[in-house]
């Protein structure tokens, strides 16, 4: 199955909902484990806020159903991106 990163940051509404953050960490976990298997969810400092790598089965389903995650209460800006496994990464530059 497909491998993602999303990077994301708190906005404003997020920060001043930040009492609350376990209950929004497990709501995102739940919207984004119905579609798709959540493999970690991690605090960073620096620009990003947050790191959750996650499987989907396709491009579509990660791009469709992971921003809800957030959606309804605009309380974090995210950034998805698609990953590579090792093996995948080293299938695409023999292709090259």
């Amino acid at each position: 199955m497909p491998h993602y990163v999303s990077l994301m940051r708190w906005t404003s509404t997020g920060v001043a909902g930040l009492p609350a953050w376990r209950d929004r960490i497990e709501e995102g976990e739940r919207i984004i484990g119905e579609a798709a298997a959540l493999s970690a969810c991690t605090s960073l400092l620096g620009r990003y806020d947050m790191v959750e790598i996650f499987e989907a089965p396709d491009d579509e389903t990660a791009a469709r159903d992971h921003p809800e995650a957030a959606a309804p209460r605009r309380r974090a800006a995210r950034r998805a991106l698609r990953a590579f496994t090792r093996d995948e990464a080293e299938e695409i530059i023999r292709k090259l």
